[in-house]
């Protein structure tokens, strides 16, 4: 039986969050409630706690949020309650995550299969009808895309399964292939993610770019040939043409976050290369958009959420072909989200989860 009662992260605007006590939700038709094990904190949900214009509108963009709300898209856990009429594969104590978007189905882009571009674009964590992993315990909407996870993956690793899945799909998007040379901007927990993807595609060169030592130290164990800071005296550059004979990279994945990494890559890539765009900025990144067209016929290519990820990700994860050793660097309790938030401003940690 659940209890009626629980603690929950509450945002109720931009930077007010608050550890509260909330109703436990229920489990209506068709749906299930998850006990929450473990949920990992996003870049994203520090840049909505931060108050970032994709989240709250300004600079042309519509408000996506929706106050009050319970943050966290990251979410591992156990079935607590299932709701009357679910036909699922799943049962009571099963453990499972949640695809991080809950398609509505019967927009255009659901009815086309492309359910990851949902009209609605309802993702846990960000609107108050659909609460997410900051918590006790999450409703799962009978629309929820549910998989299971081996109950022999450690915590440290099991809530890698929804990024590292984003960071599938990235890869999927740029089209690698054997002996090309890849640049990865950004070494976070995505762009590590990104890294040991790409890897397993075999290019000729993967190279990972990062302001952090200890990151570039992470990418190299991830499977990079090669890493640099973005800003060095003799340049990424040199390193590209050496590796291209001047051509520059077949593929530039932007994972950084930083709008100087858009142009940056712009530079670095060849004439016909493939750009794919991942980060959420917290500003817009100002390029010369004529290096896209009439001067390199760049394909560009953008990421969003992670379709049929979910299972590669949870048997990369488990089969050790996609490292996890030294990403998530913190396990909080969720009272501690504010510490989370800083830490991983800071660059002091890498993936943080917070334990209810």
């Amino acid at each position: 039986m659940l209890p009626e009662k629980m603690r929950a992260v509450v945002a109720s605007g931009q930077g007010d969050y608050r550890y509260e006590e909330v109703d436990v939700p229920r489990a209506g038709a068709g749906e299930l409630i998850l006990e929450v094990e473990a949920c990992g904190v996003c870049a994203g949900d520090i840049k909505c706690y931060e108050g970032g214009a994709r989240f709250w509108g300004g600079e042309g963009n519509p408000a996506y949020a929706e106050p009050p709300f319970i943050p966290g898209h990251e979410m591992l856990g156990r079935v607590a309650e299932i709701g009357p009429g679910y036909r699922g594969p799943f049962k009571l104590g099963d453990r499972i995550v949640s695809e991080q978007i809950v398609p509505c189905g019967s927009c255009r882009y659901c009815r086309e299969g492309k359910y990851w571009l949902c009209g609605p674009h309802n993702v846990y964590g960000f609107k108050h009808h659909l609460n997410g992993g900051f918590a006790k315990y999450v409703r799962l909407p009978a629309n929820a895309r549910n998989y299971a996870v081996p109950e022999d993956l450690p915590l440290e690793k099991a809530v890698l399964v929804e990024p590292f899945a984003c960071s599938t799909h990235a890869v999927d998007r740029a089209k690698i292939e054997p002996g090309d040379v890849v640049v990865i901007a950004g070494a976070g927990t995505l762009g590590l993610g990104m890294v040991a993807a790409a890897a397993r595609l075999k290019p000729k060169a993967l190279v990972a770019i990062d302001p952090v030592g200890w990151l570039r130290d992470l990418a190299l164990k991830q499977g990079a040939t090669h890493v640099m800071e973005p800003w060095t005296a003799d340049g990424v550059a040199p390193l590209i043409a050496e590796l291209t004979d001047g051509t520059g990279c077949d593929v530039y994945i932007e994972a950084s976050g930083h709008p100087s990494a858009v142009s940056q890559g712009l530079q670095l890539i060849k004439k016909g290369g493939h750009f794919v765009e991942f980060s959420v900025f917290s500003a817009p990144a100002t390029v010369d958009w004529s290096l896209i067209g009439d001067a390199k016929e760049i394909d560009l290519y953008g990421v969003s959420l992670s379709p049929f990820c979910f299972e590669r990700s949870i048997q990369g994860i488990a089969d050790g072909s996609l490292g996890t050793e030294g990403i998530v660097t913190h396990v909080l309790p969720l009272s501690d989200f504010k510490k989370a938030f800083e830490l991983s401003k800071k660059r002091e940690g890498l993936k943080i989860a917070l334990v209810p």
